[in-house]
């Protein structure tokens, strides 16, 4: 347990931030997620707006330092890889 009055009102700010970054964290994994099953799926149009709200999803995320923005880069590729490679599947 913290000693000092600093380190206690850092356990209180960190309980805070994550609280509130775990919304972010949380609907980002969920778009990238329903985009993927809507890649799977085989609609063009459907795979093609559920990739660009994930996209957007993880800029906000990552905009707001909740993920690094090199993460979300990475995750935004492979979303798009799987979406150019669907008509070959």
């Amino acid at each position: 347990m913290a000693n000092s009055k600093s380190a206690r009102k850092r356990i209180r700010t960190a309980a805070r931030n994550f609280e509130r970054n775990r919304q972010y964290r949380s609907s980002s994994r969920t778009l990238v997620k329903r985009a993927e099953l809507a890649i799977l799926a085989g609609d063009q149009d459907v795979a093609q707006a559920a990739v660009s709200s994930a996209v957007a999803a993880l800029d906000r995320t990552a905009s707001k330092k909740v993920i690094h923005p090199n993460n979300a880069a990475r995750r935004k590729s492979r979303l798009i890889a799987k979406l150019n490679g669907m008509g070959q599947a």
